[in-house]
């Protein structure tokens, strides 16, 4: 049972095993981890930029396996069509019918890797998709599995043969991260273990024979994520925080409505991980820019091109400065 200020002893139990499956296998990145599980339980959708060969893959597969879920990963390249991802449909001739052979979409966890490799016609074949928990194909709509989860990749953007993501496609994820590279002890330790880990690692095998919890108790998780109760005060707070990106001389486009909710929802998320049930400062606070950083568009970027994820943390950052932070 809860006692009003902390979620229900069950519901703590399964945040701690779901975390702990996960960070089995990302080892030495707890806070990548909790950020990764607050967009899962904000049911919001996951951006991860960083160099290859940092464990993107690796945790989108953990998350999915923690979960029993079924993941499905595209490899996005120039000539990736929409139909490779949302599925065609394909004419039978013995009943003259039409049946939907589906894509990889039809997945509890989508890795769309390297999105910025694909073109914008096929980048935009996720909106809806990541927006309603549902596509539309041959004009029919087809709901997506609950819960649905997409991590996406992407290389900085100063690389040869990307598409930079425009700014309807970075507004329907909820975070954007990166993970970095391991600490020094733990590469170490992953490069003493290759030999016997090659070519499955058996950590990642064991969590996919045992899942952390069912995907109708995330379903309930994220259900009760909803719950979490944000104070007036910092409600008041969130919208200054927003506000003034919208009004910030160094900034052609600040956080839309859907960029507030996004930043409310987190707080939720991460007051719940936390054993709370009510949201506090730093939880909007902390998640300002991992939440909305993604979302600005710098002046000094009015040629079209995106700002590199370091400008854009930087003036969110500067922003949160300007706010007081209610005690």
């Amino acid at each position: 049972m809860s006692d009003g200020r902390t979620p229900a002893a069950e519901d703590i139990r399964h945040c701690k095993a779901l975390f702990s499956s996960i960070e089995a296998v990302l080892e030495g990145k707890p806070t990548v981890v909790e950020l990764s599980l607050v967009a899962l339980l904000a049911q919001g959708h996951l951006l991860i930029e960083d160099v290859p060969g940092v464990g993107k893959t690796t945790l989108a597969r953990a998350l999915a396996s923690s979960v029993g879920g079924e993941m499905r990963r595209v490899q996005f390249t120039s000539d990736v069509l929409p139909s490779d991802v949302l599925g065609v449909s394909v004419f039978d001739a013995r009943d003259a019918t039409f049946t939907l052979r589906r894509g990889p979409i039809f997945s509890n966890v989508l890795l769309a890797d390297e999105i910025n490799r694909a073109t914008p016609r096929t980048q935009s074949a996720l909106l809806e998709a990541m927006n309603e928990a549902q596509v539309s194909i041959d004009g029919s709509t087809y709901r997506l599995p609950a819960p649905f989860f997409v991590i996406a990749t992407q290389n900085p953007q100063d690389f040869a043969g990307t598409f930079p993501l425009p700014e309807s496609q970075l507004d329907r994820f909820i975070l954007r991260i990166n993970i970095g590279y391991p600490p020094p002890k733990v590469e170490m330790r992953l490069l003493a273990r290759t030999a016997a880990a090659f070519p499955s690692d058996p950590v990642l095998q064991e969590t996919r024979s045992r899942p952390a919890l069912s995907l109708d108790r995330l379903v309930a998780l994220q259900h009760a994520v909803a719950n979490v109760r944000i104070d007036p005060a910092l409600i008041a707070y969130l919208h200054a925080i927003v506000t003034a990106t919208r009004s910030a001389t160094t900034l052609n486009m600040g956080v839309s409505t859907r960029g507030a909710l996004a930043l409310a929802r987190a707080a939720r998320a991460r007051a719940f991980l936390r054993e709370r049930t009510y949201c506090i400062a730093d939880d909007i606070h902390d998640l300002a820019v991992p939440v909305l950083a993604h979302r600005l568009r710098l002046s000094s970027h009015a040629d079209g091109f995106n700002p590199t994820r370091e400008e854009s943390e930087v003036a969110m950052r500067e922003i949160l400065q300007r706010i007081a932070v209610p005690v």
